[in-house]
């Protein structure tokens, strides 16, 4: 679960200013999505912490949102492919 919270920081665009992410048409918010992403990161860090493990679909449900989050924000040109 840390090496995909990791992974997932490192691939989306959490830092940039909310002027850049809601530039131009979108489909779906991005803003909304990187922070609703981001408030479950930040709970999944502080579970993991205070030593909760989870299962496989806990891994999985985390790993297909941030797969869908992923897939707008490239149709959004907020990352490149």
């Amino acid at each position: 679960m840390r090496q995909l919270i990791a992974q997932v920081r490192r691939t989306l665009p959490f830092e940039l200013p909310e002027a850049r992410v809601c530039d131009g048409p979108c489909e779906g918010c991005s803003l909304k999505l990187l922070d609703y992403l981001e408030g479950e990161l930040d709970l999944w860090e502080r579970r993991l912490d205070e030593g909760e493990r989870p299962g496989l679909a806990e891994l999985s449900k985390l790993a297909r949102t941030s797969r869908k989050v992923h897939k707008v924000l490239l149709k959004n040109n907020l990352l490149s492919h």
